[in-house]
């Protein structure tokens, strides 16, 4: 059996995928679709039967808590590291979160019936997507660490480098009233802090826009909420 990777394994942008040992990928191969993934394409509704699981080739998608204790509060950010569906993959079929497309992109899209299949026939495929499901833990525990003890400042600082980090280029398209969603804060605490940001040279604000001007000095300004990405696949998921 060849070793060799295909032409739609090697070309991927899925970080998941193209890591994949080709045996692995080929199990996937057939099934998999590519699909467009437009805001606010919701990907998983609460405690609702996955059907589809999607690995990202470009933009990002938001996981959000969604208790019942005051607003809603983003909890990870999911992009070309990593996949949705991981209750999938960890013998479940549903997520008490909600997970929608947040800066629109393009990914691959396979049914939660074929990834099981898979993945009964893999031991190694298995392994490999359960240990980005231990980064995607990582990110989230982490972030629930940092929405208790940083400021709003270091906070955002935090989001813009993860989000920075899942995209090509400097631009974010978003608003200010999504912001203040993701990070569980008045939208007028946002507004103030990118204009922090702004006035230091940090970042460039247009209507709808953020632009990374200054990454170094905008990850100090983080005051270490957030951690680079490391090159080793198990810690894939930016912190």
């Amino acid at each position: 059996m060849s070793m060799l990777k295909s032409a739609l394994q090697a070309d991927s942008g899925s970080q998941i995928l193209a890591s994949l040992l080709p045996a692995d990928f080929r199990l996937l191969e057939e099934d998999l679709t590519q699909v467009e993934l437009h805001v606010p394409k919701q990907l998983e509704a609460p405690d609702k039967r996955i059907d589809h699981i999607y690995f990202f080739e470009s933009g990002f998608a938001s996981v959000v808590a969604n208790g019942r204790v005051r607003r809603p509060m983003e909890i990870a950010l999911i992009g070309r590291e990593g996949m949705t569906g991981l209750a999938v993959i960890m013998g479940h079929d549903r997520s008490p979160n909600d997970t929608y497309v947040q800066l629109s992109g393009a990914g691959q899209q396979i049914t939660a019936a074929h990834l099981r299949q898979a993945i009964g026939q893999s031991v190694t495929l298995h392994h490999s997507l359960l240990r980005y499901g231990h980064a995607f833990h990582i990110q989230a525990t982490q972030t629930a660490l940092i929405n208790g003890r940083c400021t709003v400042e270091e906070r955002l600082a935090r989001w813009l480098l993860m989000a920075h980090d899942r995209i090509d280029g400097d631009e974010l398209f978003l608003t200010h009233e999504f912001l203040s969603i993701m990070l569980g804060v008045r939208r007028a605490s946002i507004t103030e802090t990118l204009r922090m940001l702004a006035d230091g040279d940090l970042i460039a604000i247009k209507r709808g826009t953020i632009a990374i001007v200054d990454r170094a000095r905008l990850q100090k300004r983080s005051n270490g909420a957030y951690v680079p990405v490391e090159p080793d696949s198990s810690r894939i998921a930016a912190l």
